[in-house]
């Protein structure tokens, strides 16, 4: 079957919508008139995506409401002139109709213009309009580049609110028009159950619009997809989407709050086994997120994104491979005391260690010295890598060690760790004067989120790796914790770089665009 579409309408035109043109099937000789009437069309109703780019490859991503089979197709105009098919994929019940294809081949540093088709399996007359979405290949030469990062989307009981415009922050973020998004984990909140209604302090109503699926825990694979599908009902964030290319990785909350494979699972599951719950949401996950797949490991979270001469991007998988949240008090390294786990270690020192891009950021799921207790109302166990001692490096602490003392002795310059996960902002720079393990050289951890859930904070510090708070910004004791969206403290960073200078600026952002702190970080010769 092949397939030809033929339209003059501008991406502004088509962006976030289905578009109007004139498309033509061919099967076994056989011409079809144009388009089906529009209520048997198929339909893509939760838009389009695009992620993990390079400089000539890009994944993109659609979802059939039956089904179908979907035709993309890419351009580096608007007109789509030229325009370059890829083979067909059939959007299939198996994955809720979603289909994702790696485009290889394409142009480096260009903007990409795609579009996406779909034929109903079983009427060949049914054809949908054409979705169009939009993307900028990595450079190979020096150029600026500019991106955005947060985590934490729908979380606590806060969800889609159309009175209030629904969720804000992707405009805001859509507004700098960045070359992509690193999403930090949190994507959805499988284990956040939604009402109807939440009374605010003002005494105004937050009114969720509520799906089956958010109406209780996810446990089977159809409720984890929902959780997706829910986000995506967003007209704010499938605006994102359609032209902001999106680096995912997870957390817990794709899962449950805090899980591990020992973790026990409460009264509200009827699935017992963290084993099987977390094999759902990790299929759930790479469906619905436009995550390249790893061959040699088919739902590997952990990879390396290359961005030019300027930026490599190392996304972190601080989940997968953990030993159990406890007392995080080893003395040696072992299966208790994993974090990252050695095959995942191994392959960021690698990596670290190959890169010649002036900039290395190491995106993670969690911050590195914040203390957050697995148990928090009895201050008892721990989910991140702090242990709370303020001392030498023990249990998760002893991979952290290693890792910047290797980093030290190879002279591996100008790393940066972005990261989100406490639903608040912050900028921590890791002074070895002020730290318990000192070898080590200096450097930055920026925290930005939540994108759409409740604000809390600030954590506290642990002193082992000597981080010093240059910038907070979380609820006021006077304000509480679990602050709803409409309150304003929503966030996300904004990172430029200079093509000329190579100078790094990092910008901590909220849903008002306000800049709330910004610093130029001046690269190092290594």
């Amino acid at each position: 079957m092949a397939i030809t579409i033929q339209s003059n309408l501008s991406r502004r035109r088509f962006l976030g919508t289905a578009a109007t043109g004139a498309l033509t099937l061919a099967a076994g000789g056989l011409a079809l008139p144009g388009y089906s009437r529009a209520a048997s069309r198929p339909q893509m109703p939760s838009g389009l995506q695009s992620g993990d780019i390079g400089a000539d490859r890009g994944v993109m991503w659609a979802r059939a409401d039956r089904p179908s089979r979907c035709f993309i197709e890419w351009s580096t105009t608007e007109s789509f002139k030229d325009a370059h098919r890829l083979p067909a994929l059939d959007a299939l019940p198996e994955t809720d109709g979603a289909v994702k294809i790696l485009a290889e081949g394409l142009p480096a540093d260009q903007d990409i213009f795609w579009r996406a088709v779909l034929a109903d399996l079983s009427d060949v007359n049914a054809v949908s309009e054409p979705m169009v979405g939009h993307f900028r290949t990595a450079p190979t030469q020096k150029r600026d580049i500019s991106f955005v990062w947060s985590g934490d989307t729908a979380g606590q009981g806060w969800g889609i609110d159309e009175s209030r415009g629904g969720m804000t922050i992707y405009s805001t973020m859509l507004k700098h028009r960045p070359d992509f998004f690193i999403h930090s984990g949190d994507t959805i909140y499988a284990d956040g159950v939604i009402k109807e209604e939440v009374d605010l302090p003002d005494g105004t109503k937050w009114k969720n619009i509520v799906t089956p699926a958010k109406s209780k825990v996810a446990e089977t694979l159809e409720e984890f997809r929902g959780q997706y599908l829910y986000n995506l009902m967003d007209a704010n964030l499938r605006a994102f989407n359609a032209e902001v290319p999106m680096l995912a990785q997870w957390d817990d909350h794709e899962v449950t709050n805090n899980w591990s494979d020992s973790k026990v699972l409460g009264d509200a599951y009827t699935q017992k086994s963290i084993r099987a719950l977390s094999a759902n949401a990790a299929r759930a996950f790479h469906e619905m997120m436009p995550i390249a797949i790893t061959p040699q490991e088919p739902q590997r979270v952990y990879r390396k994104v290359a961005y030019g001469p300027l930026l490599d991007v190392f996304f972190l998988d601080m989940r997968t491979y953990r030993g159990p949240n406890g007392a995080n008090l080893e003395a040696e390294e072992g299966p208790v005391s994993a974090f990252l786990g050695p095959v995942q270690l191994a392959w960021l020192k690698r990596e670290l260690k190959a890169s010649r891009a002036t900039w290395k950021v190491i995106a993670a799921d969690m911050p590195l010295s914040l203390v957050v207790w697995d148990d928090f109302k009895n201050r008892k166990g721990f989910e991140a890598v702090a242990n709370s001692e303020n001392g030498q490096p023990l249990g998760r602490e002893l991979e952290f060690a290693a890792l910047l003392k290797f980093i030290k002795d190879e002279k591996i310059a100008n790393t940066v760790w972005l990261t989100a996960d406490v639903h608040y902002t912050a900028a921590h720079y890791y002074n070895p004067e002020k730290a318990a393990f000192q070898d080590f050289e200096p450097f930055w951890e920026f925290v930005s989120g939540p994108l759409h859930s409740g604000t809390f904070g600030p954590n506290d510090l642990d002193m082992t790796f000597g981080p010093e708070l240059r910038y907070v910004k979380a609820p006021s004791a006077e304000q509480g914790q679990n602050l709803s969206p409409a309150a304003g403290l929503q966030f996300f960073g904004h990172v430029k770089i200079d093509a000329a200078s190579e100078v790094m600026t990092v910008t901590l952002r909220d849903a008002a665009d306000a800049a709330l702190w910004s610093t130029d970080l001046q690269p190092r010769k290594a």
